[in-house]
């Protein structure tokens, strides 16, 4: 048996999604990195260009979350690009960011 992380419901072996809370099973991964607002944007994009990232938040230096995104294959294109756009606008507005990185296994 897999067990939700989030509810703690049994769930059945191969299960990819929780049918009580929605969540995905799995183990989750979440790194994080500090770059600086010139730097934000570039390594949003080369976050997004690795493949396996399946959410990005981006915080100021007080922890206040600006931006989070979801990120799956069918995103990367032209639904992204509004996206990036913010993220510019954030990055004139703050001088150093924590980037929030969750990836499944």
């Amino acid at each position: 048996m897999v067990r939700c992380d989030r509810c703690a419901i049994d769930l059945p072996v191969g299960a990819q999604y929780c049918f009580k809370c929605g969540s995905r099973v799995g183990k989750v991964v979440t790194e994080e990195f500090s770059v600086s607002s010139d730097d934000l944007v570039r390594k949003v994009k080369s976050l997004l260009h690795e493949g396996n990232v399946t959410r990005i938040i981006v915080r100021d230096e007080q922890g206040k979350v600006f931006l989070e995104v979801p990120v799956t294959a069918g995103l990367i294109g032209v639904i992204l690009a509004p996206w990036l756009a913010a993220l510019g606008a954030i990055a004139a507005l703050v001088t150093e960011c924590t980037i929030s990185v969750e990836r499944r296994e």
